[in-house]
């Protein structure tokens, strides 16, 4: 996930956090994205022995931005498997012009991302969410990975954390990699896959941080995470 620079406007990033109305998840949707957690665990559990670790390292209320690498198309539905809270998605806004998909999409209620980033619409709702106390999961290396090794993280990736004073919650993949790469069309069907949350980082400890800082620190606690992951 990127911010362009087209899309920092005036008003976006520059006001303070403020008070904004619950936005209350409709009861269909809410005990649709948790059925659907269902076979989503079971898949993973029975092709490729996933495992999560960290479970007691989860924020359970308040705004959280979960920022994790990114390895494989595997990856979203893998973390909101392990997840104990709802967890908000970004999808590419040409998915939604495929109706089928888009109908999927508008029950998990996913953020629309522009082409070059998150976009003007795609911030707007991602702020509101978050002081809605409510999780969004992001990638700030943007794409997923060539080569199994975290990438660099892209500029604006994480200005969401700060604009809300969300807490962050560093996550790794560990497995996905093997199982989809970049370059194969389809996945291969087993393997092991490992996942698991670091503690989290909470607002007062990278409010004088700058953005750049920021970036280093969250990459440093992921690619820590990950090395321990490997072990498992």
């Amino acid at each position: 996930m990127t911010i362009s620079n087209k899309t920092k406007v005036d008003g976006i990033f520059s006001n303070p956090v403020k008070t904004v109305d619950r936005v209350v998840v409709s009861f269909p949707k809410r005990m649709f994205y948790y059925l659907v957690r269902i076979p989503v665990s079971l898949f993973f559990m029975i092709f490729y022995g996933n495992r999560f670790f960290g479970y007691n390292n989860m924020p359970t209320t308040g705004g959280l931005l979960v920022v994790a690498n990114h390895q494989s198309y595997y990856d979203p539905p893998l973390i909101a498997a392990g997840l104990r809270r709802r967890l908000n998605f970004l999808a590419k806004k040409q998915l939604f012009k495929f109706k089928p998909l888009a109908i999927l999409i508008d029950f998990l209620d996913a953020i629309p991302l522009d082409i070059d980033g998150i976009g003007y619409e795609g911030i707007k709702i991602s702020l509101k969410r978050l002081r809605n106390g409510e999780a969004i999961l992001i990638f700030p290396e943007g794409a997923r990975t060539w080569d199994g090794e975290i990438g660099e993280f892209k500029k604006g990736s994480l200005a969401l954390a700060k604009q809300t004073k969300s807490s962050i919650l560093p996550t790794a993949i560990d497995g996905c990699y093997k199982a989809w790469r970049r370059e194969n069309k389809l996945p291969y069907p087993f393997g092991k896959i490992r996942v698991i949350f670091g503690k989290p980082i909470e607002y007062d400890d990278f409010k004088n941080m700058s953005e750049e800082e920021l970036r280093e620190l969250v990459k440093t606690k992921i690619s820590e995470l990950l090395q321990k992951i490997k072990i498992q």
